[in-house]
């Protein structure tokens, strides 16, 4: 006997061998217990998800001698006579090559006879929808009228071109995608009947790339166990069969486009075009992993939505972190027009390299999302202090010039810039610090722009205290920056101050941002990245600033006092 497909060897042929359909399944067993039997059904839903097998489970049912709860017994003549294809009672049609009236009209001709044997006679016409308005209009009023021995079963994965005349005269039901884990389950079943010795790793990815579709999945497997047959069939066989890429990969590919290595990209996609991996589904692939980054980055307890282990799942919230979540969006939108070029594209590998130079080089785009990209790109870059660094302007962007948005003009003796702020700056607008002992905050400059200042108050901290809090401001704006969402909107412009032992306080000038910042949970989940990130167990509190209070307290230790050790600040016309 010849060799048969995995997925036809395996097909059902009871309900209970149906996997993934239960409110379908359940709802026709009802109704052939109790005979209310319908006179036609729409069965609708994505490829390989049961509507065939279904229909023909269920036209054996109707028909069966010695039905057990609702599903055929496949042991009496009938059912026997169904299941080889020798009865005259059970009709299947493709409407894809049978879709002229005349096909319909040969069907409203055979109706009007009763069926030899068994209950009813059961048309099952599958993709319907390709049957054309004429056959349509001639199947109206047999559909909505037929002899009470005949049952129509119509089977379409594009219910939307169905009329809805048609609709109307049908019960329809709605096939589920099968989740992944019923996918594996049911692998897994057939894996060890069929004596296959597979890695569960490699069924897992085998369900994933089925995209809900039992036949797919039992296609997959039946390529990728003839390719490697009498072996252990691996992960690492799998992506070799389908030609897909292993998601550590991704992982090197986000970070080089976060660090907008346009290098390190293209190399890397050299790489994955010399293993012969599938381009198409390389970007398929890469689009739902930056939807997991997306739903780290926005969701609440959203490793409940990625099946994955948590080392995977450690990893990537790690790199959802690297990006703004408007950023993975633009990402996303990149990639997902690229799925859609690329189809039918001679040049994949060129399309897929341009789109990693967009996501790198947003400055050579100009639509609103590369816009928003320069934008964030530049305000990174202040808060973190390398843009108004002379000479380090990036490519694409104007350098920093005595009275540009990077580079204010400086005081001498400062050796800091008295433009705006930082983002998270512990340092007010109007502050500046000094060098030296590095807590200076000396008061705000004049509009006439020169620098007149009256003395800063000098407090003595003990040096545990002070070097916390000198810490803690010189990293104050990365702080923020890594820990991102609501902390990062809300700390813009805070000032950091002492608090006591082992304590500092966060002063906000906003009531609005106070009214975030000062949540303990906020203020907990500093604490927490402060103590993992620097090794320091230190506690926070928040407090609103008075009207027209100042920050130019510096703070100095007991040797630093003693020694008055204090930069004289030069004043300077402009």
């Amino acid at each position: 006997m010849s060799y048969m497909a995995l997925y036809r060897k395996w097909r059902p042929v009871t309900f209970d061998g149906v996997k993934g359909q239960d409110h379908i399944v359940q709802t026709l067993q009802n109704q052939i217990t109790s005979q209310r039997i319908g006179h036609a059904y729409l069965f609708c839903g994505t490829r390989g998800t049961g509507k065939t097998s279904i229909a023909k489970i269920f036209a054996r049912a109707v028909n069966c001698e010695h039905p057990q709860n609702g599903s055929p017994c496949n042991e009496c003549p009938t059912c026997r006579a169904i299941l080889e294809g020798a009865s005259l009672n059970v009709v299947e049609i493709d409407a894809a090559s049978n879709n002229g009236v005349e096909n319909i009209r040969e069907i409203r001709e055979q109706v009007q006879y009763p069926p030899t044997e068994g209950k009813y006679r059961v048309y099952i016409i599958d993709e319907v929808h390709m049957l054309s308005t004429g056959a349509f209009n001639a199947l109206l009023k047999t559909l909505e009228e037929p002899p009470s021995y005949v049952i129509f079963i119509l089977a379409t994965t594009e219910v939307n071109r169905i009329p809805i005349t048609v609709l109307s005269r049908c019960q329809r039901y709605d096939f589920k995608r099968i989740s992944i884990p019923t996918l594996v389950g049911r692998l897994k079943e057939l894996t060890d009947a069929e004596k296959i010795e597979v890695e569960d790793r490699a069924l897992a990815y085998i369900a994933k790339a089925a995209d809900g579709s039992m036949r797919d999945a039992l296609s997959l497997l039946d390529q990728c166990v003839a390719f490697h047959y009498g072996k252990l069939l691996t992960y690492d066989n799998v992506l070799e069969v389908l030609g897909a890429v292993d998601t550590s990969v991704f992982g090197g590919m986000f970070r080089a486009v976060v660090g907008k290595d346009t290098k390190a990209c293209i190399y890397q996609l050299e790489d994955l075009v010399m293993q012969g991996r599938e381009l198409g589904q390389f970007v398929n692939d890469f689009i739902w992993y930056l939807r997991n980054l997306l739903l780290l980055a926005t969701a609440d307890d959203a490793e409940q939505l990625l099946e994955m282990s948590e080392d995977n799942i450690r990893m990537m919230k790690e790199e959802a972190s690297l990006e703004e979540p408007e950023t993975l969006m633009r990402y996303i939108r990149v990639f997902s027009e690229l799925s859609n070029q690329i189809r039918y594209s001679s040049q994949k590998r060129v399309l897929v390299e341009l789109a990693f130079i967009k996501l790198t080089k947003p400055a050579m785009e100009q639509n609103y999302d590369s816009i928003l990209q320069r934008i964030q790109d530049i305000e990174d870059r202040l808060e973190d202090g390398s843009f108004a660094a002379a000479g380090n302007a990036p490519a694409g962007y104007p350098a920093p010039g005595p009275f540009s948005p990077g580079g204010a003009a400086v005081p001498a003796g400062t050796g800091q810039p008295s433009g705006g702020p930082e983002m998270g700056d512990p340092r007010p607008p109007s502050s500046f610090s000094q060098t030296g002992s590095g807590q200076g905050m000396p008061g705000d400059f004049p509009q006439g722009g020169t620098a007149a200042l009256t003395a800063p108050q000098q407090v003595e901290l003990p040096r545990g205290q002070l070097e916390d809090l000198n810490m803690i401001r010189n990293e104050w704006g990365r702080i923020i920056r890594q820990i991102g969402g609501s902390v990062r909107s809300a700390f813009r412009s805070t000032v950091v101050e002492p608090a006591g032992e082992s304590c500092l306080c966060v002063v906000f000038t906003s009531p609005d941002a106070f009214a975030i910042g000062n949540r303990p949970t906020i203020l907990g989940e500093i604490e927490r990245y402060v103590e993992g990130a620097y090794g320091k167990a230190i506690s926070f509190k928040a407090r609103l600033a008075g009207a027209g209070e100042r920050f130019d307290t510096i703070y100095v230790s007991r040797q630093e006092l003693e020694e008055k050790i204090h930069m004289d600040i030069q004043e300077e016309d402009f």
